[in-house]
């Protein structure tokens, strides 16, 4: 986290501590509306669109839950959809008897969208679901493609159907348009790219959707207003996306983190990590021993890579020691993707803007070192 995002919630913390929570939160009012206002500027769209959760995977739930599923609805998604997101279709499938759908990948790796425009009008879905950059892999999907699909399939469907467009990786790497990307829900960490506290997440809901009286499954009295003994009245705005309990800290620097990107820019930020991680994923290919998994004619800041020779816990471990740190995934992450590879495991790296290309070369020469068992 930059500075500023450490000092705004020790700050809030303080002020807890010293007049309490309620009365912290009342002073500070101005600066957790803004974190509404930041988010809305940072996705383009309004601050009542914007609800703020505990992590992207929060978000994600929420939405879900909010989607009116009977026995023998049809999710579709992509076959690199994130981990917590399949098991969560895979839940509903065992409770409410929906169906699950895979699109296909083109041989480069992304969505087929011919595949696409098919099983939308095969399957009539309810529910489209598609992970912007998976957690697995440096594949960027071509969601902007996606996005004219499925707005064109809405417009003539004669059912209803959602789209939720899962930014986790993306948020704070990619500058997001919603109104290009036209999903009904976006979810998305307020960390990782963004560099915010850990423990924030955001969801945006459309007009659309939330004019059409979607809630989710449990709403509370943030998100609801009990009326009379046997009914309650929803709140018109995100807001009914949101729990009463928040961690305020948090929001505050959510708000900075925010704003700390904005300031350098988005466009800037995408141009510095993909020079970065094409420098990596080039010397990496290039390093005997080691083969990166990252597939996608389109590949942003994620670097997977494996080294046949050697396991994800010793890789992460010996270059922790060098102050070098990386992530294991493993197949349980993404199943279908790494059958597909044929691995069991994979090391993720991740270069940030911040990163120099020195501290790249030093990756690659500790890499290469354990490559050949130096």
């Amino acid at each position: 986290m930059p500075d500023v995002v450490t000092k705004a919630q020790l700050d809030h913390i303080a002020l807890e501590a010293e007049i309490g929570g309620y009365e912290a939160a009342a002073f500070n009012a101005g600066l957790i509306k803004e974190f509404y206002e930041q988010c809305a500027l940072l996705i383009n769209c309004h601050s009542s669109n914007i609800a703020f959760t505990a992590s992207a995977t929060d978000s994600y739930t929420r939405a879900l839950s909010s989607i009116p599923f009977v026995a023998g609805d049809i999710i579709l998604t992509d076959t690199d959809d994130f981990v917590s997101n399949q098991i969560q279709f895979l839940s509903l499938q065992k409770r409410l008897g929906i169906q699950i759908f895979h699109l296909q990948n083109t041989e480069s790796g992304e969505v087929d969208l011919n595949d696409l425009r098919e099983k939308l009008k095969k399957y009539q879905p309810k529910l489209l679901a598609i992970t912007h950059i998976p957690t697995n892999s440096g594949l960027v999907q071509p969601v902007d493609a996606i996005a004219e699909i499925y707005d064109d399939y809405r417009k003539s469907a004669s059912h209803k159907i959602w789209y939720i467009l899962d930014a986790c990786q993306s948020a704070g790497q990619i500058k997001l348009d919603v109104q290009k990307l036209k999903c009904d829900f976006l979810s998305f960490t307020c960390r990782k790219f963004l560099r915010g506290p850990r423990g924030t997440g955001a969801l945006y809901i459309s007009d659309d959707t939330l004019n059409s009286g979607i809630e989710p499954m449990f709403i509370d009295m943030r998100g609801a207003e009990w009326v009379t003994k046997d009914t309650y009245h929803q709140q018109p705005d995100a807001r009914r996306f949101e729990d009463w309990e928040f961690a305020y800290s948090t929001v505050i620097g959510t708000t900075e983190a925010i704003k700390y990107c904005r300031a350098i820019g988005e466009d800037e930020i995408e141009q510095q990590v993909k020079l970065l991680s094409g420098i990596m994923r080039r010397e990496l290919a290039n390093i005997d021993g080691v083969r990166v998994l990252d597939r996608g004619e389109n590949q942003g800041g994620l670097i997977t890579f494996h080294i046949p020779r050697l396991n994800a816990t010793d890789i992460v471990n010996g270059l922790a020691k060098l102050k070098i740190n990386v992530v294991p995934s493993y197949r349980a992450f993404g199943v279908i993707d790494f059958d597909q590879k044929g691995v069991e495991w994979a090391v993720r790296a991740s270069p940030h803007y911040y990163n120099t290309q020195d501290e790249i070369a030093y990756f690659i020469e500790a890499i290469e070192k354990m490559a050949v068992g130096v």
